[in-house]
């Protein structure tokens, strides 16, 4: 009756023990970076889309949201591709540490 009682409260498993599961992690400069391009990429195309559709242009969208940008120039060209990247920087650097932070505390 002991040997019995003994492998009920020692539950004995076969194979290899896994590691215990923790939450993944997203890593700041790999989001900043990717969202940064991505946020550049559709600056480029926004605008290339402005340029040979002028009737349906957005460009008075980019006037509100990019300070500086003002329609149409290289120096605001520039300057809104470079705001636009700086904008995947800051949601990469707030949202990936927040996340981190309630991943880890969830688990």
């Amino acid at each position: 009756m002991s040997d019995l009682t003994y492998h009920q409260e020692h539950e004995v498993r076969a194979g290899t023990p896994l590691p215990p599961r923790t939450a993944a992690r997203i890593p700041v400069v790999a989001l900043g970076l990717s969202l940064g391009l991505f946020l550049a990429v559709t600056f480029v195309l926004c605008v290339l889309f402005d340029l040979w559709f002028p009737g349906m242009a957005m460009y008075e969208t980019w006037l509100r949201l990019l300070p500086g940008f003002t329609w149409f120039s290289w120096p605001s060209f520039f300057l809104g591709l470079v705001e636009s990247f700086a904008y995947g920087w800051y949601v990469a650097l707030v949202f990936a540490p927040l996340y981190n932070f309630f991943a880890a505390r969830s688990r």
